[in-house]
């Protein structure tokens, strides 16, 4: 059995863009992550260690986020991805990322991008 596990509206400060400024200051995005996992023995034991620990799971999205730098929200997106894919108990895993203040003159609240990557 899978369970779907919610992580909503993490917020990361990320080397992120095509403008120069964007390379020479971190910019406020916003993930959502949606794990599907088989962690069926959780349900029956209540115990941390048979389920993802979806602390160490911000923790490698926040490593990503801090050692990495990119041009495209894309590469970026794929990046986080595979930061989760490092648990194999991880069979598919979608990431959302909102760039928060978009470089355009239009007043738009957010601009992003959603991959999903199974195993």
């Amino acid at each position: 059995m899978s369970v779907v596990l919610e992580l909503r509206g993490l917020r990361l400060a990320c080397l992120c863009g095509v403008l120069p400024e964007e390379q020479d200051r971190r910019q406020p995005y916003e993930l959502d992550v949606d794990i599907v996992a088989d962690v069926d023995a959780a349900t029956a034991s209540d115990d941390l260690a048979d389920t993802l620990d979806y602390g160490a799971v911000l923790a490698r999205l926040e490593a990503v986020a801090a050692d990495e730098r990119f041009q495209l929200f894309e590469r970026m997106a794929q990046r986080f991805a595979e930061a989760v894919l490092v648990d194999t108990r991880v069979a598919e895993v979608t990431v959302r990322v909102r760039k928060l203040r978009p470089p355009v003159p239009q007043d738009l609240a957010s601009a992003g991008v959603s991959v999903t990557r199974r195993r």
